[in-house]
């Protein structure tokens, strides 16, 4: 991720989450992974104070599962490093949120937002996607399925766009 799309996610947690905490960089893949049955988290950063923040795009009704889902991933990473875990999940205002606020209680040390935005997710991510391939950078696999599934995850008005453009750019790097 080059550093124009880390500024853009930064400016996300800071605006949206009130989290002004300076991020110190991207977490290297080896400290973030668990294990291969947990979900894998999002975009993971590491602040300055060692605390890990992980920025997600939730597209889909938010339910029991997505919560357990999150919970699972958090209680992994802090077992791993004993840090505290920030998930901070971005949705449409037009997803349902199926599952209350209330205490979750565990031996980990995590903090779970949600915040349901005006601004279209699929938006945002596209945007990303195409800053990268404006610098040249490579699309990552994540890239590259997070472009497969805008069509399906965006508003169904949206659809179109996002397949044609989903395939001018798989055309031009295949």
């Amino acid at each position: 991720m080059n550093k124009e799309n880390i500024d853009l996610r930064t400016n996300v947690i800071r605006k949206t989450f009130n989290d002004q905490r300076p991020i110190k960089c991207l977490t290297p893949k080896k400290i973030r992974e668990v294990d291969e049955d947990i979900y894998p988290g999002g975009d993971i950063f590491t602040t300055e104070d060692g605390e890990f923040i992980d920025l997600e795009f939730q597209m889909t009704d938010f339910d029991e599962n997505e919560l357990v889902k999150y919970v699972e991933f958090a209680e992994a990473l802090y077992e791993k490093h004993r840090k505290h875990i920030h998930i901070y999940i971005i949705c449409p205002n037009n997803i349902y949120v199926c599952v209350k606020e209330c205490k979750i209680v565990s031996e980990a040390e995590f903090t779970i937002k949600l915040a349901c935005i005006e601004e279209d997710p699929c938006e945002i991510i596209f945007k990303m996607i195409t800053r990268k391939i404006e610098n040249g950078d490579p699309l990552t696999p994540d890239d590259i399925m997070a472009l497969e599934m805008l069509p399906v995850k965006c508003n169904p008005k949206m659809r179109n766009f996002y397949r044609r453009e989903y395939f001018r750019i798989m055309n031009r790097i295949l």
